[in-house]
């Protein structure tokens, strides 16, 4: 599932390729700053949801907590998707980690829930890339009913 959703960003970014870089509205320091700061209180804050380990209850909320902070912060739908990849990979190794292992079934579910979500992403990216000439989401708040 890993190498099929690399290759498939990456033929999105070959076909896509922007004109310019998309600046983030977000300085790269404070990016990382609010990610650790989120990753930090999810951890702090987040109840044991009873995975087998600590460290992967910790390295699945971090994961989200990456995730999301990527999403807020940055205006390029490729790093929004990327963000929502972090997000649903935290979430498959929360079930990967179940307590007795989780069966089959799920985790072969929230792997074609991941690859799913991707694939969707992408085909908003390139319709929003074919109608503004740029996956910046900035262009977006020029549309009105």
């Amino acid at each position: 599932m890993g190498v099929a959703l690399a290759a498939l960003f990456l033929v999105i970014v070959a076909r896509t390729r922007e004109p310019r870089p998309v600046r983030a509205g977000v300085a790269p320091f404070a990016r990382a700053g609010l990610a650790i700061l989120l990753a930090l209180a999810f951890v702090w804050l987040v109840p044991p949801v009873g995975l087998e380990t600590e460290q992967a209850e910790r390295a699945m909320l971090a994961l989200v907590a990456f995730g999301a902070a990527v999403v807020a912060t940055r205006r390029a739908t490729l790093h929004q998707l990327l963000g929502i990849v972090m997000v649903e990979n935290g979430l498959v190794l929360g079930a990967i980690e179940l307590p007795g292992g989780g069966s089959l079934g799920i985790e072969l579910g929230v792997a074609l829930d991941l690859v799913l979500i991707a694939v969707v992403a992408v085909v908003f990216h390139e319709r929003i890339f074919a109608e503004f000439g740029s996956g910046d989401t900035a262009a977006l708040e020029s549309l009105r009913d």
